[in-house]
């Protein structure tokens, strides 16, 4: 890895113009499409201005700005490099070529950002009462990954929790599903085990669901403590060591041939269920 990207920028204020592949910063950019190389520098790629501009209102680290030659002279863009300058960010001005090589797009967004990986520590997560997070056990599909912590932002969730093996939240195409969400959900990591110490220390609600789950999802109370919902692996369901530690077994009933939702889909219909409830309980309040 070039040491000037791996230990951050070296020319602050400088807008370095570049139109080879074989750069060796573009070069670095480029091996973060691999999880190793994003872990290493913990650091990730977001594609598009309007996902810059919310990251950087919403306080992220940015590191590298990159936009197209088409792009040079833009209002909003100069705007977001002077901003990267100013945090000590290194700004591209590229080819077109070199930005589809980038992001792996044949026609691809305009502007690009490399921001400093955010993660929440699960014991740092203190639950209020009203509060509503998701966990995911073993999650492998990015677009999946990326449409629940969407839908976890839509629905006002406090974050999602990573438990187990699971796809990075910070690959491009998780990030390209969130549409941005990712800058403004926390989002946490955990063995099973650590996930399983944290939940009776926070005493908070775990709601599963689970195939033989006994309760309809709509006859639960998600008003009794700071719930948790808890969601199984695409293929492989739940297992039993984490179903044993929910407070309740849900069930979603279903109608027609299909044996099971998507798990985007399954979570969308919990995380609104409970924000349901939460509202329910502001309004007779």
């Amino acid at each position: 890895m070039n040491q000037d990207y791996r230990d951050g920028p070296r020319r602050v204020g400088q807008v370095k113009e570049i139109t080879s592949l074989t750069n060796p910063i573009i070069k670095d950019i480029k091996a973060l499409s691999a999880k190793k190389s994003r872990e290493e520098t913990g650091t990730f790629m977001a594609e598009g201005l309007k996902l810059i501009i919310d990251a950087m209102e919403l306080g992220w680290s940015i590191r590298t700005l990159v936009y197209a030659k088409a792009a040079k002279g833009k209002p909003l863009v100069e705007q977001m490099a002077a901003k990267t300058v100013a945090a000590g960010g290194l700004v591209l001005e590229v080819s077109e070529k070199v930005l589809s090589a980038i992001t792996r797009r044949d026609n691809p967004q305009m502007v690009v950002g490399i921001f400093q990986s955010q993660w929440t520590n699960l014991s740092d997560i203190t639950l209020e009462a009203d509060d509503t997070w998701i966990a995911l056990d073993r999650v492998r599909d990015p677009g999946n990954l990326g449409t629940i912590i969407r839908t976890a932002d839509a629905a006002g969730a406090a974050g999602v929790i990573l438990v187990g093996e699971t796809t990075d939240p910070f690959s491009l195409e998780t990030v390209r599903a969130t549409m941005g969400s990712i800058f403004a959900v926390k989002i946490a990591r955990a063995s099973e085990q650590d996930f399983v110490t944290w939940k009776k220390k926070v005493s908070a609600y775990l709601v599963a669901t689970h195939l033989a789950g006994a309760i309809d999802y709509r006859r639960i109370d998600y008003r009794k403590k700071p719930t948790v919902l808890l969601m199984g692996n695409e293929q492989s369901g739940l297992p039993e060591t984490l179903a044993r530690q929910a407070d309740a077994l849900a069930r979603i009933p279903q109608q027609g041939r299909a044996d099971s939702l998507n798990l985007a889909v399954a979570s969308g219909v919990m995380l609104f269920e409970a924000r349901r409830h939460l509202l329910s309980l502001s309004e007779d309040s």
